[in-house]
């Protein structure tokens, strides 16, 4: 179930003020909207020295790139009930997680709720570098931010 209220406001954060917020803010989640693929080929964030975890909920699944109906409702069984103020989102280069975060901002203004919901510009991987490959140009990985891979 994806909210359907007008569209709330949603702020964007570079990769490294994510991650500062993230220090700050006990109760900051980040929320990774990438595919399992991209989970599994590419990296994912670590956030281990901060001694929290990344929520792994799909916006649009692979191949068809469909969008997940039960995105909320998905990232609200991995919440288990926490009200986090801070909402990360965070996709390869900032398109989905933007949507995510509007679509979850959206629903939580139609529930009478808040969190302050935050794209993560430059996604995960960044913009194309002129050979058109991601990674190297911003993003979380060629910022130097913490990521591992499976």
């Amino acid at each position: 179930m994806t909210g359907h209220g007008a569209a709330a406001p949603v702020g964007e954060v570079s990769p490294a003020d994510a991650w500062d917020l993230l220090a700050d803010s006990p109760d900051a989640v980040l929320v990774d909207v990438r595919t399992r693929a991209e989970w599994n080929f590419v990296g994912t964030p670590d956030l281990g020295s901060l001694r929290k975890s990344t929520i792994f909920v799909e916006w649009s699944s692979f191949p068809d790139m469909s969008i997940n109906p039960r995105f909320v409702a998905d990232l609200e069984e991995k919440l288990d009930g926490a009200a986090p103020s801070h909402l990360l989102f965070l996709c390869r280069s900032g398109a989905r997680s933007l949507s995510a975060a509007q679509a979850v901002a959206a629903y939580l203004s139609d529930q009478g709720k808040s969190a302050v919901c935050l794209n993560v510009a430059e996604g995960f991987e960044g913009d194309l570098d002129p050979a058109g490959h991601r990674g190297a140009v911003n993003g979380w990985k060629s910022r130097g931010l913490a990521w591992r891979q499976s």
